[in-house]
């Protein structure tokens, strides 16, 4: 202990590469060696809060470097980093349970004293303690046991809950034996000059206090190292575990909005899809509307042809009719004239075979001339 702590006097006092040669490169610094005090790189050593005190740790072990404690406040939150913090937190809640055994076991005492007289017990309530007694004893030696195998099974908070109950039971055992010992009556010689005055227990540090004493002496108390540090070991496990739950809280919250947004998601993947059925549905109905124009248009084309080619049809059967009728009147036109021709020919030729006969001439060729 004394070389240790020697050696960080030495590094303070010449820095920590005081051993390193000229041609030799120093050793970086990593925050993660096991040189530096763990609790001094989270918040602070214990061991520096209670120096010349009752409650007096000793000299830390470990190396308490600045620069390896910014380090480790500049690194980003991991598992290590919990862990240095977990180790913090079970050191102060260590002496915190300690402490405040103690302050009850104060105000207990003080309760003790401001009686008159001892209670007296009859034979069978002093048995009924003894057996009382042996009973708790028989606890609480299977609680340390389970506190030791939790221990080594790596359950670190079951076994300190498992002493705590160990502790109460303890305390239970201890006012059980003080009752038949009448222990009372032998007081600690702090406790005996209590009597004189009234006295209190301080439910930060477990000192006695004078009730109603001087303000100096009151002040002097509350800035005293044992009372500071319990206080600063307190005021740090609050702000850790105050920090851990915000962090706990604000990560509950990004998974509560990562849900939501999940939810939003599906719930716009869903309105998409809906929409892009309707859409679909939509457009399925308009190629059928669509279609059934078309065919309704092609009908209607068909038809139109029909009553094109029916018209053509009459059309050519009018100009047919007609054809036939014109030339039906030429025929007969040109039956008429060669009818009349035919009959004036004839008419001429009567003629001359009259005028002929009556001349006596040749009537052959008096035709031929006339005709010609």
């Amino acid at each position: 202990m004394a070389a240790a702590a020697a050696a960080a006097l030495l590094d303070e006092l010449m820095g920590r590469n005081r051993n390193v040669l000229p041609n030799e490169k120093p050793k970086e610094l990593n925050w993660e060696d096991p040189e530096f005090c763990k609790l001094y790189l989270v918040k602070f050593c214990p061991h520096d809060l209670f120096v010349n005190t009752r409650a007096d740790l000793g000299v830390c072990a470990r190396v308490h470097d600045d620069e390896a404690r910014e380090l480790f406040e500049k690194a980003p939150y991991s598992y290590r980093k919990q862990q240095y913090e977990d180790e913090f937190i079970r050191f102060c809640q260590s002496m915190l349970s300690e402490v405040e055994r103690k302050i009850v076991k104060g105000k207990q005492r003080l309760a003790l004293i401001g009686k008159t007289e001892a209670p007296t017990l009859s034979p069978a309530q002093t048995q009924k303690n003894e057996e009382q007694i042996a009973l708790l004893t028989e606890k609480i030696n299977k609680l340390v046991e389970e506190a030791e195998q939790s221990g080594i099974q790596g359950n670190v908070e079951q076994a300190q809950g498992l002493m705590r109950l160990c502790d109460q039971l303890k305390e239970e055992r201890e006012t059980l034996r003080k009752s038949n010992d009448n222990s009372h009556y032998n007081q600690t010689a702090e406790l005996a000059a209590a009597q004189e005055k009234q006295m209190e227990v301080c439910d930060v540090c477990g000192a006695f206090l004078i009730v109603g004493d001087a303000q100096q002496r009151i002040d002097d108390h509350l800035m005293g190292k044992q009372h500071v540090g319990y206080a600063r070991l307190k005021s740090a496990l609050q702000e850790i575990t105050a920090k851990r739950e915000k962090a706990r809280d604000e990560k509950e919250q990004r998974r509560e909005e990562e849900r939501k947004r999940a939810r939003g998601d599906d719930d716009r993947r869903k309105r998409d899809d809906r929409d892009r059925r309707d859409r679909d549905r939509g457009d399925r109905d308009r190629d059928r509307e669509r279609h059934r124009d078309r065919d309704h248009d092609k009908d209607r084309e068909r038809e139109k042809d029909k009553r094109r080619r029916r018209d053509d049809d009459k059309r050519h059967d009018s100009m047919v009719v007609g054809a036939d009728q014109e030339t039906s009147m030429i025929v007969t036109r040109t039956t008429t004239k060669s009818i009349v021709i035919k009959t004036e020919v004839i008419t001429t030729i009567v003629q001359a075979l009259t005028i002929k006969i009556a001349n006596d001439t040749d009537p052959e060729v008096e035709v031929a001339s006339n005709y010609s």
